[in-house]
Parts: C-alpha cells; structure tokens; sequence
C-alpha cells in the first residue's frame, strides 16, 4: 500500500535551474510561502473542500507572511516586484487552488482596485486593514446574465445626495458572504461604469451562497442582490470613469490567474513523480516503465514552458510593457496544460486519483473553474486574436453586416 505522497522540492521541477534567476529574498519568500502551504494548509483543506467550508482560522496564519496586496506599494501592503508576486502566487496555488482564490480577489481584485482607482484617503482608510487581513475585500463585477460580455453590466448606481443608492445582482463573488468590502460595479447616471466600495453590514446589501459546486469548493461565491443599497458619496472609487478603468484591475488579476494555473500543474506533476516511484505493479516501481517516463517528460515540458513563459511575462509587466494580450495568452495557454498535467496525474495514480487523500482530484475539479473565471480559454483567444489580426470577432456578425 502506498501512503499519500509528500510534495517534492523545486528540485523536481526547476529542470532549467531558474530559481536561481531569483535573488535569495525571492527564494527565501518562495520557500516561507510553499511549507505554510505544506504545513499549514495541505494537512487540513480536504475536509473544509469536501464540506465546502472556508478554513477562517487560517486567516492569521495566513497574515503573518505579509504578502497581502502583492505588489501593492506602500499602505501595509509588500510592493512585490511582478516576478516576485508571480512566484508567491505559484506556491499558493501548487498547495491549494481555493488559497490562492481566496487571496487573489482579496489582494489582485478587491485591494488592487482600491490602489489603482481610489483616492489617497481611500487608499489610507481600506488598505492597511486588508493588508493585515483584518478585513477582507470581495469584487462584485460578474452579473447572472453577463460574465464575458461583463461590459454590457445592469447594476445601476443613482446618485441621491451624498450617497449613491446601488440596485440590480451580481454573480459568482468570491468571499462575498464574509467579506468586509465588496467592490460592486455600477452603471451611474451618466451611463458609465463605476466602483463603488460596499461594507459589511449595509441595508439591502444580501450575498446569497452559491451552492453544489464541483470546484473551488471552499471558495464562498455568491449571488448578491443589491436593493436601494445606500453606499456613502465617499465610498466610489474617485478614478474610476469608464469600463477601462476596470480592465486596468482585470489585466492584474488575469496575471495573478495564469500563475495560478502553474502552481496547480506543478502539484500535478510532483505528485505524480512521487507516486510512480513509491508504487509498485508487477514487482516493479511505476516510474520505471517506458509510458509512464514518457508521460512524466512530457508533464515536466510543459511544467517547464510554463514557468519560463510566465517569468518572461512578469519581467516585462515589470518593465512597464504589460498589455492584455500578452497577459490573456499566458492564462489561455497555461489553464489548458494544467488541466491536461492534472488529468494525466489522476490517471497516473489509477483508483487513488479520485481519492482526497492525494489531493490531485481536488486540483483536477479546482483547474476547471480556474479555466473559467477571469476570462475562458475562446476569450483568451479572441484576445490574442484581435490583436494580432487587427480584427475584433467578439460579436458574431449575420451576412447582412447585422449583430
């Protein structure tokens, strides 16, 4: 009988030694990062995913590394670098996919809003407690009849005095039912888009639990209903104008997303690695059979692709030549391969793939939602494509030039 597998080192997936591209405070972090997963996290989430319940008491566990709000400058948040808050986000997510959920809308959504289109004040009241993880952000932009044509959004915001009064639904939040602020999106009176900072509490405001998912269980979405929600004049994020203010925050939490989806191909892999050489058939070990070699080179490949592609990505973010498109391909291509590594693992582990215990089958269930939110792989796609053709097949258009 072969016991559940511990998760390998860098070791057994850094084939091309790009750790040490990192410097040793990157390194240092890396490591904090992926034995909190290891200790903390992996030894108790497979109850809390299976009951489908948010692990809470992790939360000050979970403050103490300080890594809230990426890299977000200044207000109690780290200011990481993009190679650095790709890395921690990797590790999150190579422990657990519903963590690293968790911490990206709190920290690449709800805070990264705040920073990128709220005022000095705002900035000074929401983030040092978001920082600390003392409150918690939530980031209502998806509507039950608009996740990819979100831009079309119903929920309106009618200014009334100094307070803006907040009507209509929102889909699919995470951390909704518990979460401190909400940033709803809103359409105001001048027919724009706008960010309107929602806090626990407020009359009218009822996020309902999404119920009887197959992935990202521990994730706590939800279906709000705002109805006459009076949120104060000072709560609307003062520079945000148009929808695109909103892709500014959606082109950071996409990066944050194709990280993910490296972490989780990671797990694939060394668990995998780990269970072919621990388990036997025939009198032999698995790992020395000519298919499963080949099906480990292979996970390995694409493990390897991935990360160089996406370190490359965060340089240039780095540098300042960050676009959409090149943020959109990452997330395509890296979804895609991490559900086909995490597939191949659970077939790799036969009958013990669908078992908890060895946490493949909560990753494999898990990447399907993470292919979905934040854009889907034909979204991603069209992206890509509009750009390099200069054509926008977004809408499908009927022969007479028609939508």
């Amino acid at each position: 009988m072969v016991q559940p597998p511990v998760l390998g080192g860098p070791e057994h997936t850094d084939y091309y030694l790009l750790n040490e591209l990192l410097t040793d405070d990157q390194q240092a972090l890396r490591q904090r990062v992926r034995e909190f997963m290891d200790q903390e996290v992996i030894p108790v989430i497979n109850p809390y995913w299976e009951r489908a319940e948010f692990p809470h008491e992790l939360v000050p566990k979970l403050a103490e590394l300080g890594i809230a709000g990426f890299q977000i400058p200044g207000h109690g948040s780290p200011g990481m670098s993009n190679v650095t808050a790709g890395v921690v986000i990797m590790e999150l997510a190579r422990g657990d996919l519903s963590m690293s959920t968790f911490m990206g809308v709190h920290s690449a959504l709800a805070m990264m809003s705040i920073d990128l289109l709220g005022s000095e004040e705002q900035k000074q009241r929401f983030l040092p407690q978001m920082a600390r993880l003392e409150k918690i952000g939530a980031f209502g932009l998806t509507e039950p009849a608009h996740g990819t044509d979100v831009v079309k959004l119903e929920t309106t915001a009618h200014r009334d005095g100094d307070s803006y009064v907040l009507n209509g639904h929102k889909r699919w939040i995470g951390n909704a039912t518990f979460a401190d602020y909400v940033i709803i999106w809103a359409r105001g009176d001048d027919g724009h888009v706008g960010g309107y900072i929602v806090e626990k509490g407020t009359t009218g405001f009822d996020p309902e639990f999404i119920g009887g998912k197959t992935a990202l269980r521990c994730v706590q979405n939800a279906q709000i209903s705002l109805k006459d929600v009076r949120v104060p004049a000072e709560n609307r994020l003062t520079e945000c104008h148009t929808f695109r203010d909103t892709e500014k925050v959606l082109l950071a939490s996409r990066f944050c997303v194709a990280w993910e989806s490296v972490g989780a191909a990671i797990a694939g892999y060394e668990t995998a690695l780990a269970y072919a050489k621990q388990r036997k058939q025939f009198g032999v070990p698995l790992a020395s059979f000519q298919l499963i070699q080949y099906r480990l080179a292979r996970m390995l490949a694409d493990v390897t692709d991935m990360v160089c592609m996406n370190y490359r990505l965060s340089q240039l973010m780095d540098e300042g030549k960050m676009s959409m498109p090149r943020v959109a391909l990452a997330k395509m291509h890296y979804t895609e391969r991490a559900r086909a590594i995490l597939a191949d693992a659970r077939d790799m582990l036969g009958g013990n793939g669908i078992l908890l215990d060895y946490h493949v089958a909560r990753h494999l269930c898990d990447i399907e939602a993470i292919d979905t939110y934040e854009g889907t792989d034909t979204v991603q796609a069209l992206i890509v494509g509009r750009d390099i053709t200069g054509y926008n097949a977004f809408v499908p258009m009927a022969p007479n030039g028609r939508h």
